[in-house]
């Protein structure tokens, strides 16, 4: 099966109907006015994978104050994420709430790119954030062999949803930045007259780098 060019950034997530633990959806008509994080795993009944589920279950609540759904997706089929999901239940003591999707075709991992062939045949572990618009606004890949950091799609999530409201940019290591803490970037000046006044409206390291609380 050829693979497609995968979705960008500031792209629309492509439109698939899809079968979950949950039924069919289309995507990304099923979380339309909300954002969404896509999230595809290896395989069913592995170590890592088991570790992250129970991380995106424990911060489902999280998500979900955020306007924001989990979906999952591997190339297994319904069936074995029903029997995983129910293991993980009665094993760990964690019940699974969001859909996985069961993509034993292919399909829809190749449709968004995320079937790597130097890294095999299963997919890569993708994300995809995905706004009410249904815009792609990140996108990241993990090896097999690293586990995802469920807090830094949190942050990326509050990041997007807080420049989107509020006309700003966020430092690195936002809201713990080690030159302004939890502070806010202004973004650029369009002009001459705009940036001298930037010192009277902002803190600046100068006209480029103003800064200023999260109100």
């Amino acid at each position: 099966m050829e693979e497609k060019n995968r979705p960008l950034l500031g792209a629309r997530f492509p439109e698939v109907e899809v079968q979950t633990t949950h039924g069919k959806l289309k995507l990304p008509d099923a979380f339309a006015g909300k954002w969404f994080v896509f999230f595809s795993h290896p395989a069913d009944f592995t170590p890592v994978c088991t570790t992250e589920f129970v991380a995106f279950q424990k911060r489902y609540e999280e998500f979900k104050r955020l306007n924001c759904e989990l979906i999952g997706l591997s190339i297994d089929q319904v069936f074995s994420h029903i029997k995983w999901m129910e293991w993980i239940k009665e094993k760990l003591g964690v019940e699974i709430q969001f859909p996985v999707i069961a993509d034993d075709t292919g399909r829809v991992a190749y449709m968004l790119g995320i079937i790597h062939p130097g890294k095999g045949t299963n997919t890569v572990r993708a994300v995809f954030i995905v706004d009410p618009q249904g815009t792609i606004r990140a996108v990241l890949y993990y090896p097999q062999e690293l586990g995802r950091n469920m807090d830094e799609i949190l942050r990326m999530v509050r990041g997007l949803q807080i420049s989107d409201e509020k006309k700003v940019a966020m430092p690195a290591n936002w809201p713990n930045n080690e030159l302004i803490g939890d502070r806010v970037i202004i973004p650029p000046a369009t002009d001459v007259k705009e940036a001298k006044k930037r010192f009277e409206l902002y803190e600046c390291y100068d006209w480029w780098f103003c800064h200023k609380k999260l109100e």
